[in-house]
């Protein structure tokens, strides 16, 4: 479906525009005019929800126009149900971001709100560009911002946060980008996302793009054993950089996945699954094991997205619908609760200036506002029924149980961990013994506190109950992927995708309603 008015477009220039905007104006109205920005980015990219066909799996609100001859590279943005959500959850966040550095960020303010403008309008670039080439300058356009945002702006150890963070993604970029090149030529000599996703390339070839594409995807993730650079990068990074960094560019490498290597390498794929199972139940169990043992608050929540990106992964490479809409929902689940809970601890280490949890127990009596909104945000976070992460995990969960028992089973620990670690977390925190020397320091939330967290607490209810309009919009996209991947030999063997015959009748059960 194409529209005329420039939905995209502008969703991706307005922040652009206004980062280099920010140097023309006074240095008291850079927080205002960038909340303004970003506001404006919301409310533009709202109606992107309703416009959207549900009946439809192909791209839409496309725009194209030439950007190099030769080479054939183009301008071509659009959107589809797995990438809609996702552009909706980066703008959301954005103004919360701005309002979460309003007191945290005093120094070098107006070179901190660019920064987070190019981001925004890099991620949402990312998300829509249907040109590889296109893909890759945004994709790439992201490493700067965010390793100015931790080595100016993070904590004691921020430069080497900062390089760790860009030499494990720039090394996945450059493989890449080598993969880009080989579809071109391999692909009719187009850079074009939807006519590459709809060509045959030779099962010889798909084994050694799908590497170059894991090299990339499996870092931005990160998938155990690339993630090292995660805590470190969070636990330095100012707050705003954590959310962004949690709720959106970790992502972008399960974005890769499902738009890229499935489409484009479905034997490979399918190949690779056992693999890529083994690696998301290794990351599940020992993400919740590694958070169990954390002191320090950002480093559990940090650990904590290890262990349900791991849900991630596994669900994109179930090959049914159960598997795949669930991991898409995940992605923007995890965003939601997991931003929310790196703002909390945003908000209560402005007070105390301390991460551990130790130095921060016993705040439901002086804080409990604050508290209130923690707890919720833990409990959507071990999947809780009537919050939004329990509605992914579940049908992740659910399509992993067509391809083996076994799996689900271990996949299952992870629930149990999370609830262990993020209860034992609420008990200490919320309803521990609070220091003496803090207490004069725990004011509750303020109204400009409460505005940054109460949507995101808006988004948990709205998402855990009422969870069909979003799996209505991906429904179709979701489909088409499924559409190209091989019939196996071997039904429901592991490392093989259950036969159309063989999920049928599951997939009919277990799948949400829809109208």
């Amino acid at each position: 479906m194409t529209h005329s008015f420039p939905w995209l477009t502008l969703l991706i220039v307005l922040p652009l525009a206004g980062a280099v905007a920010l140097c023309f104006v006074k240095e008291n109205s850079i927080r205002l005019i960038t909340l303004g920005i970003t506001a404006a980015d919301l409310l533009l990219s709202l109606p992107l929800w309703w416009l959207f066909d549900s009946s439809s799996g192909g791209m839409q609100f496309n725009e194209t126009a030439v950007w190099i001859a030769t080479p054939p590279i183009h301008y071509r943005v659009g959107l589809d149900g797995i990438s809609l959500p996702l552009v909706l959850m980066t703008t959301i966040l954005m103004p919360l971001c701005v309002l979460i550095s309003w007191r945290s960020i005093d120094r070098r303010i107006r070179s901190f709100m660019a920064m987070l403008l190019v981001m925004e309008g890099a991620m949402i670039g990312v998300f829509a560009a249907l040109d590889f080439v296109l893909f890759y300058v945004f994709w790439e356009a992201m490493l700067i911002p965010m390793y100015l945002l931790i080595g100016v702006w993070g904590g004691p150890n921020r430069i080497y946060a900062a390089v760790k963070f860009f030499l494990y993604t720039l090394a996945g970029s450059v493989l890449l980008l080598v993969a880009i090149l080989v579809l071109y030529f391999q692909g009719g000599h187009t850079f074009d996302i939807v006519q590459l996703s709809q060509s045959t390339v030779p099962e010889s070839l798909q084994f050694w793009l799908f590497l170059a594409f894991f090299a990339a995807f499996a870092v931005k993730v990160p998938m155990f054993p690339f993630h090292t650079w995660l805590p470190d990068a969070h636990v330095e990074a100012p707050t705003a950089g954590s959310v962004i960094l949690a709720s959106v560019l970790l992502k972008m490498g399960g974005y890769g996945f499902v738009r890229f290597s499935l489409p484009m390498l479905p034997d490979a794929s399918i190949a690779f699954t056992p693999l890529m199972v083994t690696l998301s139940i290794v990351a599940i169990v020992y993400g919740a094991y590694m958070a169990l043992a954390q002191a320090d608050l950002k480093k559990l929540i940090a650990y904590s997205s290890v262990s349900h990106m791991g849900f991630v992964t596994l669900g994109l490479f179930m090959f049914n619908i159960q598997g795949i809409e669930g991991a898409v929902m995940q992605m923007v689940n995890h965003g939601i609760t997991t931003g929310g809970l790196f703002l909390c601890v945003g908000l209560i280490y402005e007070r105390t200036h301390s991460r551990q949890i130790a130095d921060n127990a016993g705040l439901t009596k002086p804080m409990p506002r604050y508290a209130t909104l923690l707890v919720i945000f833990a409990l959507s976070s071990l999947g809780l029924p009537g919050t939004n992460s329990f509605v992914g995990e579940f049908m992740v969960l659910a399509g992993t149980f067509l391809w083996s028992k076994l799996a689900t089973a271990l996949a299952s620990l992870g629930i149990i961990l999370a609830a262990a670690y993020m209860l034992w977390m609420i008990q200490r925190v919320a309803f521990g013994v609070p220091s003496a020397h803090m207490l004069p320091k725990l004011r509750d939330l303020d109204r400009r506190e409460m505005a940054t967290l109460v949507p995101l607490v808006v988004l948990v209810f709205w998402i855990g109950i009422f969870p069909n309009p979003m799996l209505t919009r991906m429904h179709a996209s979701v489909k088409q992927v499924i559409a190209r991947m091989p019939a196996p030999a071997t039904a429901m063997s592991p490392g093989a995708r259950p036969s159309p015959a063989s999920t049928d009748e599951a997939s009919a059960a277990m799948e949400t309603p829809r109208p």
